[in-house]
Parts: C-alpha cells; structure tokens; sequence
C-alpha cells in the first residue's frame, strides 16, 4: 500500500479518470516548485488546464467524498471557497433565464424596428433596467437558430413568437 501511494496517493478505482489524472498533474506541479493553480488557462500541463481543475473542486467541495476532500486539504492545500468567495461566484443560468433575455431582446428590437428581419450577426444591446447598463444578446443568430427549431419548441414560446410576427 505504500508503494502504491508513493506512486499515486490519489488513486482510487470508485474516482473518474479525468479527477485522479488532475489531482496528480496538480501533485506533480506542486511538487516540482510549482504554484497552485488558482486561475484557469494560468498553468496548462500535459494538456489539462490544472486552474480549471482547482476552481470547481474548490466550489464543489460538498459534492467531494471526504478522501477527496482530505487529500485537496492536507496535500496541495485547496480548500474550500469561502462563504465571501462563494457569493462573488457568477451563478449559472437556467435555459429559462436566457430564453427570457433572448425574448426580452426580440420584444425591445421588434419595438424599435417594427419586424424581426434581423441580421444574421446583429448584437441587441438589451436595456437595463436603469436604461442605461445592459446586456448584448447575440439576438440575430438566435433568432435564425429558433426558426429552424421552431417545431421543438413548446406551444406558450411559439406563441410569444408568433405574437411578435415571426415567421418560420
């Protein structure tokens, strides 16, 4: 069993591949004088991108076994992200969420324009709620991409669509 971990401490049979390939990538750095990764695309070894390794595992720590959880703690030092750090994460957004915004950019441009004959590359500054901030929604692809998968979606989207004076 020694043998065996000074070879790979973090070798486990029940881990996936890809975890025990980083977490060892990571070692080896570490251990060569390296720093710990604590951006992505900051240290590229072997192909894998070793700070967008650390980050989830340090976001995730609660879904980590706690063998998991102690080998990133005592032997490289990641810990979990504080409840500071863990606030300032950028949530992921839902498919609902960014149908609302695409939406949203389809009703502002139909308003202004009076058709949605967009152009292909045409970006939607979408106003905020101030009118002033926003966000850019890459409303003309979207668009195109919806009228070729018009008969997927659900009857209340086509209908929101159909509304607006989309045409298939």
């Amino acid at each position: 069993m020694d043998a065996l971990d000074a070879i790979d401490p973090g070798w486990c049979p029940a881990w996936g591949i890809d975890w025990q390939r980083r977490f060892t990538l990571t070692l080896a750095h570490v251990r060569a004088g390296g720093t710990l990764p604590v951006r992505a695309g900051g240290i590229i070894v072997q192909g894998e991108d070793l700070g967008a390794w650390t980050r989830p595992q340090r976001a995730g720590w609660e879904k980590l076994t706690p063998v998991q959880q102690w080998l990133l703690d005592s032997v490289l030092g990641i810990e979990p992200l504080t409840p500071e750090e863990a606030a300032a994460q950028p949530t992921r957004r839902t498919q609902a969420d960014r149908w609302a915004t695409h939406l949203a950019a389809t009703r502002q441009y139909h308003a202004r324009e009076g058709h949605l004959h967009v152009p292909r590359k045409h970006i939607e500054e979408l106003a905020g709620e101030d009118r002033e901030s926003g966000t850019s929604v890459r409303l003309g692809g979207w668009l195109e991409n919806t009228r070729r998968r018009a008969s997927k979606l659900t009857p209340e989207r086509r209908t929101a669509l159909d509304q607006l004076g989309m045409h298939r």
